[in-house]
């Protein structure tokens, strides 16, 4: 607990630094930049609800330090438990790497993202990933057409290392934004062997292009249809604008007399003689894996030509992201239910019972199907996280009622219950200081359950085109783009993979805690 609050402190001290020297730090940024997504929630140019949620984390984080400012000492059957669930092993790992998983997520655009970390132009250094300014080109000595763009931070960087110049540019480890960084194609080159070209040590059989500019495959020069290595049917160029040229045919790499169409400024002859790149295979989107060509996409990228391991990383924060904020919500609501349906009894406890029954009958998906489509599209673009989580939270929380039910039913009868009320305790402590304490193994066990629920109700939603907007990565699009795409087996193995890991770590957490928390297992009579 004394460590949580100090992270939670470190948190809210962060954010507060950063929203006043305006450094957008990984994760920390995210109640102000929340708050600036939303007119009311940052008033006349003051974001409160920033600041507002700082801080509570800030308080939270205080009051875990007061309260457990000495030495905590677990209770023998407490230590017992954590004994046994350090014993499970698969368990144990499991949750190890759940945490190491939270840690990279937290990293944010510091590992995964599209802005340069550092840029040293001229002898001076900024930090365009830090900073909330838009750098342009003409910021980096970049003129011409991306002059006043935004600056391209992998072109820049490039451009920089065939210069050899001493200006440099640091990037993310994975130098791609999840989504809104589309790579238009990737080029791998292909090698040349006695006359024959070769891909992977076997003739190649395909589209050959050379390039104006090999950083950007788009832009072809001239393009051959190559059968078992040697030019066999027609052939295509572009001048450097990109309008079609040239067209000719070729058999057994010979060209076909008479066959050349040539509508261009100038000779043929020079137009075939312009610099160019050696032979490539061009990719379009959705690209397959690339480990050396144009670009690296070491899992291919998606039909809208976002890197499948940025994506991937991006789909793996949203979850993480939405059990942080889902699960603390729904079990505030269904422990305080449960509590009181056990406590209280009688009509209360039958009403509550008969209104969860008919939720309960009501079609989860399709309602919130339904409710997801009636939400504004301007709502869902600034906060559909917070819009889908919100209708999930509607109806998530009566599962847990009957377990809290059970145990307040079967704690409320005992000796402390009743000397809590012959001293005159409120209802509030006695729920909370009492009963909720002597139910904290069902919490842990249903936990890692209803987070692995809550992965699988947002990929459901997503692959099924009602879950989040298309800022946001999502596994289950990325499954649903493999799927329409069966010839790009890259996106749903991903996406497949991804998601099994996850519901698989997740279950062996809630395996062992479910174990270890047994009372009936370990129990020993005496």
């Amino acid at each position: 607990m004394r460590f949580l609050g100090i992270v939670l402190v470190l948190f809210a001290v962060l954010s507060g630094l950063g929203e006043i020297y305006a450094i957008d730090l990984p994760t920390v940024r995210w109640p102000f930049a929340m708050s600036r997504s939303f007119e009311w929630l940052r008033g006349e140019e003051f974001p409160w609800f920033g600041w507002f949620s700082v801080a509570l984390v800030l308080l939270a984080g205080c009051y875990l330090l007061f309260k457990f400012c000495r030495a905590h000492a677990w209770t023998p059957i407490m230590e017992r438990r954590i004994r046994r669930f350090k014993s499970i092993k698969r368990g144990y790992y499991s949750l190890l790497l759940i945490v190491a998983l939270s840690g990279l997520a937290s990293l944010d655009h510091a590992l995964v993202g599209k802005e340069a970390l550092a840029v040293c132009y001229e002898g001076e250094w900024s930090f365009p990933a830090f900073t909330r300014e838009i750098e342009k080109g003409e910021d980096f000595g970049v003129s011409g057409d991306l002059e006043e763009a935004p600056a391209d931070y992998r072109l820049l960087k490039r451009r920089f290392a065939d210069e050899e110049s001493e200006n440099k540019v640091v990037m993310p480890l994975i130098p791609y934004a999840p989504t809104g960084d589309s790579i238009a194609a990737v080029a791998v080159l292909l090698t040349e062997t006695g006359g024959v070209v070769m891909q992977g040590g076997d003739p190649y059989s395909g589209l050959g292009s050379r390039l104006y500019d090999l950083r950007i495959p788009e832009r072809q020069h001239l393009r051959y249809t190559y059968r078992d290595g040697l030019r066999t049917g027609p052939a295509d160029g572009w001048d450097d604008e990109g309008s079609p040229v040239y067209t000719a045919e070729f058999k057994d790499d010979k060209q076909v007399p008479g066959s050349v169409r040539w509508n261009g400024g100038g000779e043929v002859e020079d137009f075939l003689a312009l610099k160019s790149s050696g032979l490539t295979r061009v990719h379009f989107n959705p690209a397959p894996p690339v480990m050396a060509g144009s670009e690296r996409h070491v899992l291919g990228t998606t039909p809208q030509g976002y890197d499948v391991l940025a994506y991937l990383f991006g789909g793996l924060q949203v979850n993480f992201k939405a059990a942080l904020l889902y699960i603390p919500v729904v079990y505030a609501i269904g422990i305080t239910m449960g509590l009181l349906m056990g406590y209280f009894g009688g009509v209360f406890d039958l009403a509550v019972q008969r209104m969860i029954e008919i939720l309960a009958n009501i079609p989860f998906l399709f309602v919130i199907m339904i409710a997801s489509t009636s939400v504004p599209d301007v709502v869902k673009d600034k906060a559909g996280l917070g819009v889908i989580l919100g209708l999930l939270a509607a109806l998530g929380w009566m599962g847990m009622t009957y377990y809290m039910r059970t145990a307040a039913l079967k704690e409320k009868a005992r000796d402390y219950i009743a000397a809590s009320r012959v001293i005159g305790a409120s209802t509030p402590r006695i729920l909370y200081r009492h009963l909720l304490p002597n139910s904290v193994a069902i919490l842990v066990t249903l936990i890692p359950f209803s987070v692995s629920s809550l992965v699988m109700a947002l990929t459901s939603l997503d692959y099924l085109g009602f879950g989040l907007p298309e800022k946001y990565a999502s596994w289950g699009k990325l499954l649903k783009f493999g799927l329409e795409q069966l010839s790009s087996p890259w996106l749903v193995t991903s996406a497949f993979l991804s998601l099994v890991a996850l519901l698989v770590l997740v279950t062996f957490v809630g395996e062992a805690v479910r174990e270890a928390f047994d009372p009936k297992k370990y129990t020993i009579y005496r």
